[in-house]
């Protein structure tokens, strides 16, 4: 009984996720059959529409429709839980062939996960001190603070406007956490963003990893200090520099 059970669980779920392929359980009435399948993906449409406005509002009517088909019958979850669903799609358009016409698909969605990503984070702040010197101690980064590169241009794409080609330069942004708990992004020039990506390591100090950055990339050591501990002192006024690191 409960083999037959399970088989039947199993069957009315692969039809639910592609009714197209394969047929429902012969015991269910047809008319419930087209509940559950409304019911099913109206509930995924929703949510994904939900965590993907802008996504959605630039696809049009039918392409929306097709993707959403595609994830329910293609795509295997590593996990039930629907706030992560916005996750999973993400992972669904990485592991498909690109699309041809919206090549930049995947990295759109991912941008608008960031924001929800960013905004929920609970983890807790390390020590630090809010008043440090960000060039002769050891900056810290907030743990809340997302550095993303991207190669297409995704904080301009919309209904308005979708890119024909990548720039030759990638995306650089940063995503971080305001006062009142807003997602905030800002774009980043490259060496901007390789000062970031640095800092993350935490072993150096703010005027050692300037240093290090201006002979790899043969900049006037004077001017990248200059420029890098305003930029620091910008990140701290920001929220995306809590400070400095703590003696051990």
């Amino acid at each position: 009984m409960a083999e037959s059970l399970h088989a039947q669980q199993f069957a009315l779920a692969l039809h639910l996720r592609d009714p197209q392929r394969h047929a429902p359980p012969a015991d269910i009435e047809p008319r419930r059959l087209a509940v559950y399948r409304a019911l099913f993906f109206d509930n995924i449409a929703q949510l994904l529409a939900a965590h993907f406005p802008v996504l959605r509002a630039t696809l049009d009517a039918d392409a929306w429709q097709a993707l959403l088909h595609a994830f329910c019958a293609e795509h295997r979850a590593r996990t039930p839980l629907f706030p992560r669903l916005g996750g999973e799609f993400v992972r669904f358009l990485q592991q498909r062939a690109a699309d041809a016409q919206r090549p930049w698909l995947a990295e759109l969605a991912h941008y608008e996960t960031v924001e929800l990503e960013v905004q929920i984070d609970d983890t807790p702040l390390p020590p630090h001190d809010p008043h440090g010197d960000l060039l002769g101690g050891v900056p810290q980064l907030s743990p809340w603070l997302r550095l993303l590169r991207y190669r297409w241009p995704v904080q301009r794409i919309g209904p308005a406007w979708q890119p024909g080609e990548a720039p030759a330069q990638p995306t650089c942004l940063l995503a971080r956490r305001d006062a009142d708990g807003q997602a905030r992004f800002a774009e980043l020039a490259p060496l901007a963003h390789d000062v970031v990506e640095r800092l993350r390591e935490g072993e150096h100090s703010g005027r050692a990893l300037l240093l290090r950055l201006a002979a790899e990339h043969g900049h006037d050591p004077s001017t990248l200090l200059h420029d890098g501990a305003a930029l620091l002192e910008r990140l701290r006024e920001q929220g995306s520099v809590l400070g400095t690191r703590l003696p051990a």
